[in-house]
């Protein structure tokens, strides 16, 4: 459905100095400064699929979206959407995607919610019975019957985005991009849209690009991420290999019966690991001690055995590396840093 292949995206200022010595040197300076937004990007999503595209403020993720969806046009390589130049077709692309940015709307402001899905409906040449089947599906999976009949204006957060959702859905898009769809929204209203989104998947195959710092949204709807940093690429996968391959920490945490027995517990060199490998802390009011370890060096068999020689065990919690965690960890440090 969609192959973007070696794209980069530079953008070209006038170089700035400071003071006002440097505003006048501005002025008839001709020196240019080169923005590299996205570089030598390249990846295949096939029909159908849920991508998370992820990464930090200025990665790169807006650009790339805007790249696919035909307003900018890059400065190498191509997009081509379901066999479609985005920024050389823009008009014949407009009507195959659909698009939902968290914070601006598609809606006219001062209009009856209903008169701007009417607009929609022309805009894109829905037919009469198109139309009747796509509201009915689009108000029994976002309920907008409760305020379709209110100008968008007075509309809150939620229903305005569940609104902006079914404005893009109308003309059944191949393609749907979500650049953060739950920012602001309270929790019940975000379980709301994430169903939704899941259900116009299965019932339209629709392919459904997410861009979300919200982890929940990722781990919800995606079966794929793509993570990028300082507009490369640093990711391509699933996630449960994203989490075995960086999430190496796995926390055990024991209830115990007599604390004295392991005060001068020395797991880690029991182990034969670092104390780095494998971090002890011991809640002595709760009676619990808690072991961080790197599963791929240590087994949970090991740390339970070690401990239960000592003293009695009653109760266990494990506990695997959050994947908010580690997509913190790999915004802050990159890949290598996040695998160590």
């Amino acid at each position: 459905m969609i192959e973007v292949r070696h794209v980069s995206k530079e953008f070209v200022s006038p170089k700035k100095y400071p003071g006002l010595k440097g505003a006048i040197k501005g002025l008839f300076s001709t020196e240019k400064v080169v923005k590299k937004a996205v570089e030598d990007i390249s990846f295949t999503i096939q029909d159908g699929e849920i991508v998370g595209y992820i990464g930090s403020n200025g990665a790169g993720k807006s650009t790339t979206i805007k790249m696919m969806t035909g307003i900018m046009r890059p400065t190498s390589g191509e997009c081509i959407v379901n066999g479609i130049n985005p920024s050389a077709q823009r008009k014949k692309n407009a009507q195959e995607i659909g698009v939902v940015f968290g914070q601006r709307t598609q809606l006219w402001w001062d209009l009856p919610l209903s008169e701007s899905f009417t607009i929609l409906k022309e805009i894109y040449n829905v037919s009469d019975k198109d139309y009747t089947e796509r509201m009915k599906f689009l108000n029994q999976v976002l309920q907008l019957d409760d305020f379709f009949d209110r100008p968008v204006r007075t509309l809150s957060l939620g229903q305005r985005m569940r609104a902006d959702l079914g404005a893009a859905l109308l003309h059944n898009p191949r393609v749907l991009y979500l650049d953060e769809p739950t920012i602001g929204l309270d929790l019940v209203v975000k379980d709301n849209i994430r169903a939704a989104i899941k259900e116009i998947n299965e019932k339209y195959q629709t392919t459904v690009i997410l861009t979300t710092h919200d982890i929940g949204d990722i781990e919800e709807l995606c079966s794929r991420i793509i993570i990028i940093d300082e507009g490369k690429k640093i990711y391509d996968g699933s996630l449960e290999e994203l989490k075995d391959t960086y999430g190496t920490r796995r926390t055990v945490s024991m209830e115990i019966k007599s604390p004295k027995e392991i005060v001068e517990l020395d797991l880690p060199g029991k182990l034969g690991v670092t104390e780095q490998t494998c971090k002890v802390a011991f809640d002595e009011e709760r009676k619990v001690l808690s072991v961080s370890f790197d599963k791929h060096k240590v087994q949970v068999p090991q740390v339970l055995g070690a401990v239960m020689e000592l003293t009695e065990v009653s109760d266990i919690q494990i506990q695997e590396t959050q994947l908010a965690e580690i997509v913190k960890e790999i915004y802050n440090h990159g890949l290598n840093q996040a695998d160590s």
